[in-house]
Order: C-alpha cells, then structure tokens, then sequence
C-alpha cells in the first residue's frame, strides 16, 4: 500500500469531508424544493449521504485512512495509529472541509455563502441518539477493518444510511460535519447553541465504543466459536 506525505493526507480528509457536507446539505436543500413531505425529504437527503460514503471511503481511504470526523481521528489517536499532533490536523482539516462543503452547497443552489441555522436540536433524547449513533459508527469502523477491510466503505455507508432512521437526531455522528450545518438555515441544519451537547455526546459515545472493541476485539482464541453452516454437517 503507498503511503502518502501528511499534506496529501490532509488535503484527502479536507476534501472527503467536504464532498461529504455538499452531499448532507445539498441533497438536504433539494429535498426542500421537491417536496414537502417531512418523511420523503429526510429519504432524500438518507440516501445520497450512504452512498458518498461509500464512495468517498474507497477512493480516498487508500491516502489519509478516511475518517472525515473529528471523533473517528480521536479514536485512532487513542489506539496509538495516529500520532497527537497528525490527529490535531486532522481535525483542523476535516472542519475547514466541512465548513468550504456547506459553502459549496449554498453556492450551487443559489444560497448565501453561509447562513447561521435556526433548527432546535436539543434536549436529552437527542443527546442520546447521537452517543449511540457514534458508538455504533465506531463499533462498525474497528470491527469492519479488523474482520472484513475491503468491506468498510459500504459498512460505514450502509450503518450511516440506516442510522438516519433509527436515532432520534438523525445521526450526525460528526463533530465537524455538526459545525457545518450549524451553517445552513436549510432542511439539514442544526442551531449553533445545540453544538455543544451534539459535539459532547458524539465524542463520548465515540469513547465507549473504543472501550468495548477493545475489550472485544482484544483476544481471540485459537478456535473460535463454530460457524452455524459446521453444526449442521
């Protein structure tokens, strides 16, 4: 595998994070002014962000590892993979690449550059939902690479696109793609103040899910359990 200077790596997350944010808010925006069903336009906006996932994941995974999240480059930091200071500019890279991705959106659909949101988003259910959104992100990242690597684009996608459903935030999982749509007074923004509690619960369930896969992940015996296709035999 090559390996790739830190610029180039930062340049990737920068941009990964970017494309990732004109897909969450643009699609967000379209949504808007194609429908005006709730349900439909969150669909709208779930299935666009699954599948750049994906994409974005394969090709630029391969040069900086392709976190594009703040809480996925701290966990790596605290697994001794990344170094401190590389992880600090990760972060730095992947907000300004959120922020420019918001940007780009408003640019596209004719919005000012940027537009402080007014969407509540607070409360302790909503806390709750992104801690277990960014858990379960984690869980699927350290567990993907550890038994199925190649499969990791469409696992974070297809978690990411199902996660959408199933918390109550819809499943930000992403500090720095929070802070960008804390820029957005569209279907996909979030109000500055709520920021906060949003960036807390991320980083802490980010944490509890490293705690477990490590615990889990930790020690394999030789023989593991059998698989169900064997007892039938």
């Amino acid at each position: 595998m090559d390996t790739f200077d830190l610029s180039r790596r930062l340049a990737a997350e920068a941009l990964g994070t970017g494309i990732l944010v004109a897909t969450v808010v643009g699609s967000g925006i379209m949504a808007e002014t194609l429908t005006r069903d709730v349900a439909l336009a969150l669909l709208c906006n779930t299935l666009p962000t699954g599948a750049i996932l994906v994409v974005l994941i394969t090709v630029l995974g391969p040069i900086s590892g392709a976190h594009f999240n703040p809480a996925v480059t701290l966990v790596f930091a605290g697994k001794r993979e990344l170094p401190a200071n590389e992880a600090a500019l990760y972060v730095i890279a992947q907000i300004g690449g959120g922020i420019a991705g918001t940007m780009a959106a408003h640019l596209m659909f004719g919005l000012p550059l940027l537009d402080v949101s007014t969407k509540v988003r607070t409360g302790g259910a909503q806390w709750l939902a992104e801690a277990v959104a960014a858990f379960g992100l984690v869980t699927t990242i350290l567990a993907g690479i550890r038994f199925q690597r190649t499969a990791v684009p469409w696992l974070v996608g297809l978690y990411i696109t199902a996660a959408y459903w199933f918390t109550a935030s819809t499943s930000f999982a992403n500090p720095a793609v929070a802070i960008a749509r804390s820029l957005t007074n569209t279907f996909s923004g979030i109000r500055p103040a709520d920021l906060p509690g949003f960036i807390l619960a991320e980083l802490c369930g980010a944490f509890v899910g490293l705690l477990l896969m490590n615990w889990l992940l930790g020690h394999a015996h030789a023989r593991g359990p059998v698989p169900i296709a064997e007892t039938n035999r």
